[in-house]
């Protein structure tokens, strides 16, 4: 990871992406987004991580998150591994995923190339943090991270998208526990 981008203050909110090898559209079937909100999920109950926001699309994800308690370097770092062997046998157990072959030559493929990886490779290694200091900021990136799914033009309103916070800052229950930022 760029020396550039490194979690500071974990107590204080980050906005994190972290995107698929070569931005490969994985997210397109219900099942592997749940795999990314399980996780999201057991780090909340076990890591001590605090989600303000999130927001999957179909080739990256989208957080705010800090942390009372751990690292959030360490708690990506295991959720992102997580999820990834998970996807991947979410993948090859799949009898309905007509792209299953294609999704595990790419995934094996960026593994081998990356000496950090045995086998398979789902996420880039980067998540670019920035530490969001102001409530402006927050601001910002929650209307980013909200907007995301409108400006692929998959919804029309921000609480339509299923895979976000968006409808809970709108008032609706959500599949993770949130702690509202602004």
């Amino acid at each position: 990871m760029s020396r550039k981008y490194k979690f500071h203050d974990h107590q204080l909110p980050h906005f994190v992406s972290f995107a698929t090898v070569r931005w490969l559209d994985l997210f397109t079937r219900r099942i592997y987004f749940t795999v990314v909100i399980d996780s999201l999920d057991y780090c909340i109950e076990n890591k001590g991580l605090i989600l303000n926001a999130w927001c999957i699309m179909t080739n990256h994800v989208h957080l705010i998150i800090r942390s009372d308690t751990n690292q959030l370097q360490n708690v990506m770092r295991d959720m992102k591994k997580f999820t990834a062997k998970k996807l991947i046998n979410t993948i090859s157990d799949h009898a309905q995923e007509s792209r299953r072959e294609i999704l595990l030559k790419v995934f094996r493929r960026a593994g081998k190339a990356n000496s950090n990886n045995t086998t398979f490779q789902v996420w880039q290694q980067h998540n670019h943090p920035v530490e969001l200091s102001t409530n402006e900021m927050i601001s910002q990136r929650l209307e980013y991270l909200h907007m995301n799914p409108v400006k692929a033009g998959f919804v029309d309103q921000p609480q339509d998208w299923l895979f976000s916070s968006a409808k809970q800052y709108a008032g609706s229950k959500g599949f993770l526990e949130l702690e509202l930022a602004v």
